[in-house]
């Protein structure tokens, strides 16, 4: 009979514990609810000067500049802000790579340039580029 009994205590013993995977799942499952909310994607920008190497000029670089009276230049020609949504979407129609690059004067407020990096993304620019100036020194 001591032996049987032992079988029975094996057979209890070898069942699995689910409710440890259970509370790890539960944990695990909370923790990507709250983080999930603060992996969105962000607007890569580099500051006014920034140790980084130069670019490989290419030939159809289209570059928005923003002076610090708040005018826009699309290459060398000004433009209206209200019209820079639209000339850049009739630029950018027939082309497959839509590349810009900004440059901002560092005087301008940050808010004028988030502005125009709205409507430089809601012309349907796919990839937007800051450019700087290198630092002095190290």
């Amino acid at each position: 009979m001591e032996l049987g009994s032992r079988d029975s205590n094996r057979n209890t013993m070898s069942q699995i514990n689910v409710t440890p995977l259970v509370d790890v799942m539960l944990v695990l499952l909370v923790i990507f609810m709250v983080t999930a909310p603060m992996m969105q994607q962000g607007v890569q920008v580099n500051l006014p000067k920034a140790d980084t190497k130069a670019m490989a000029p290419q030939e159809e670089t289209v570059v928005v500049s923003l002076d610090r009276s708040g005018k826009l230049f699309i290459n060398k020609s000004e433009v209206p802000f209200t019209e820079l949504k639209s000339r850049l979407s009739s630029m950018f129609a027939s082309r497959t790579k839509k590349e810009v690059f900004l440059k901002a004067d560092k005087d301008v407020p940050y808010g004028e340039v988030v502005k125009t990096m709205a409507e430089i993304k809601g012309a349907g620019i796919e990839r937007l580029g800051m450019v700087t100036e290198p630092a002095q020194g190290k």
